[in-house]
């Protein structure tokens, strides 16, 4: 098809791997209620969205025991153990890539993803071997939706606007991409994604 993107963005969490905190701290904290207000209050997502930021574990993580010092134990357990966050891949969407990489066509990620897990997860994640590049925010100390981590992405692939299609669970990360002129779908499950990469040109 004539206008199928020349490229597919991928966001990581939530749409190639599932990911949420109590996948690790389930199996630490027995009582339900007591996950959901340490999920809640203590190790949120607010506050690991520091590391997606750039900024070290080496600060963030003893500073929040302080905090919390009675909690010491679990918190750091974030650290050590952050990859059981991202037990299994979404069903189908490892399917879907290795089509497009069948099909020619080039792979990217874009993702929020501390710099150290990355660095941690990675090698535990072999679909990434397809992916011509990885961005992702705390190696550029930028993350969705500003602006900069997109243009980093249209500066190492060089293409920009409708040449890329970008797919993201977050709508205000898929909008910050379609003010660029890109393409966007609001992932839900791989069925749909399938429908619109079939309907783009991308897959057969």
């Amino acid at each position: 098809m004539a206008d199928a993107p020349k490229a597919v963005v991928w966001d990581i969490g939530r749409v190639l791997y599932q990911w949420d905190l109590r996948f690790l701290f389930a199996k630490l904290i027995a009582d339900p209620a007591e996950l959901e207000w340490f999920v809640g209050n203590v190790v949120t997502e607010e506050w690991h969205f520091q590391s997606d930021a750039g900024r070290p574990l080496a600060e963030m993580v003893p500073e929040l025991g302080a905090l919390f010092p009675e909690h010491g134990a679990l918190i750091e357990a974030y650290q050590s153990r952050f990859i059981e966050t991202l037990p299994a891949p979404v069903a189908g969407t490892h399917a879907l890539v290795e089509r497009l990489a069948a099909n020619g066509v080039p792979r990217y990620a874009l993702s929020n993803f501390g710099a150290e897990f990355w660095a941690m997860f990675r090698s535990t994640a072999p679909i990434f071997d397809h992916f011509a590049d990885c961005i992702i925010s705390g190696e550029e100390r930028a993350a969705k939706p500003e602006p900069a981590i997109y243009a980093v992405l249209e500066q190492r692939t060089g293409l920009a606007g409708r040449e890329l299609f970008f797919i993201d669970d977050r709508a205000d990360n898929i909008a910050a991409g379609q003010l660029r002129g890109w393409r966007g779908h609001v992932f839900t499950d791989a069925p749909a994604l399938e429908r619109e990469l079939i309907a783009l040109g991308s897959l057969d």
